[in-house]
């Protein structure tokens, strides 16, 4: 199957058939396991810090040079799908990115570390080009279904890795958990090798054109600046959270990596607002679904501020019930804006998604580095009020009625 490219004249019956499960399967796992990469550190930082005799400040630029590295390589590697046979850069990411996770499990001390990082959030933008690959694979008529399948791999990626590497870390520490990381995606490279067919260019445009029409498209849609400015916004508060809960469990709690990853399922629940986010953006317009997502993210953050009224363990509940409400609004929202951003220009989504991306994973980045110096000069409540704060300027640009040129 590796050797047989996809044919552009294939009949009617080839067209309208829907793709393996276990094809489907197959790109849901590697989306998922390759976004994984970059949350990894997340939950055990706590860990690391003391491993490794570095600060929480100090630590806190392993989340955050991993979350850059990812941008980076939306902006600049996954506009290369529509140059290249998708199946090929599948294949490639797979390989760095399993070198950069093992590198990062063997590594001597904290730079070491962060270079890798680094080289991990730049190949694990494999589940960028998974889910374009997805879309060109799966029938018109199912390709909703496909890519809502691959999505919600990727969200559940995103989400129980924290799980994984929580309670692996607990165990038998840090390193196994870029190794056992490492393991992972060699076996989806063999997997995708054996099972995804080759993909042909859609483009012929040199790599220097391709990245020039990224500004182009940046200056003419409007709806693409406001979709990312607001996405970015949310994903600052999200990281925040997320960077900095683990050292604040350790510190206030007294509960290790294995508590701040079981977070990770309240988390889980966001992933059910993909379906859910298509279905009412279908039926009442994709504006009502990011204002809506964007103020229950904002709610749930500004929530957590009640918890000093609450006795401890009480505390904890509140926390996992705003964790429930904030990712469910994030997602939601990330869902809308894609069905926003891929609807201004068919030809060009890849690239459009990149951008999207791009400023999404620079609000990642930028809310794991003010996350954990809100968490060193002000506490817990610090980290809350940045949350809130971002949320409800994201809020802010989704009500706001100047949508400039279309």
């Amino acid at each position: 199957m590796n050797s047989l490219p996809l044919a552009h004249g294939a009949s009617s019956a080839a067209r309208h058939a829907a793709l393996p499960r276990s094809l489907v399967l197959l790109l849901a796992t590697g989306a998922g396991l390759a976004v994984a990469s970059i949350y990894y550190s997340q939950p055990m930082l706590g860990v690391l810090s003391g491993a490794l005799g570095a600060s929480a400040r100090d630590t806190g630029f392993v989340p955050t040079l991993t979350q850059l590295g990812y941008a980076l390589g939306i902006l600049l590697l996954a506009p290369l799908g529509d140059r290249f046979d998708r199946r090929t850069l599948i294949l490639m990411k797979a390989v760095l990115l399993a070198a950069a996770l093992l590198a990062s499990g063997l590594a001597p001390g904290l730079p070491a570390l962060l270079a890798a990082s680094l080289v991990v959030g730049l190949t694990a933008t494999l589940a960028q080009d998974i889910v374009p690959a997805a879309a060109t694979l799966a029938p018109e008529a199912s390709r909703g279904k496909t890519v809502g399948t691959v999505m919600t791999g990727l969200l559940l990626g995103i989400l129980l890795s924290r799980v994984a590497s929580g309670f692996i870390a607990e165990r038998w520490g840090w390193r196994v958990v870029y190794e056992l990381a490492a393991g992972s995606i060699v076996l989806f490279g063999l997997a995708a090798w054996r099972g995804l067919p080759r993909l042909p260019a859609a483009s012929r445009m040199r790599y220097a054109h391709l990245m020039g029409s990224l500004a182009q498209l940046w200056r003419q849609h409007a709806e693409l600046r406001r979709a990312a400015l607001a996405q970015g916004l949310l994903s600052l508060g999200f990281s925040a959270f997320w960077s900095t809960l683990a050292v604040m469990l350790h510190g206030q709690y007294q509960m290790g990596s294995e508590a701040a990853g079981a977070f990770g399922l309240a988390g889980a629940a966001g992933a059910l607002a993909a379906p859910l986010a298509g279905r009412l953006a279908d039926r009442r317009g994709p504006e009502l679904v990011t204002r809506l997502g964007a103020g229950l993210a904002m709610a749930s953050f500004a929530v957590m501020g009640l918890g000093v009224l609450l006795p401890g363990q009480a505390q904890i509940g509140l926390i996992v019930a705003a964790t429930v409400g904030f990712d469910f609004g994030i997602q939601a929202t990330l869902v809308a804006h894609q069905t926003v951003v891929y609807s201004l220009d068919p030809a060009a989504r890849s690239r459009l998604n990149a951008l999207l991306f791009t400023g999404m994973f620079i609000g990642m980045s930028a809310g794991a580095a003010l996350g954990s110096l809100a968490l060193a000069r002000w506490g817990w409540m610090g980290v809350v009020a940045l949350a809130t704060a971002a949320a409800g300027a994201s809020l802010a640009v989704r009500l706001s009625r100047r949508h400039g040129a279309r």
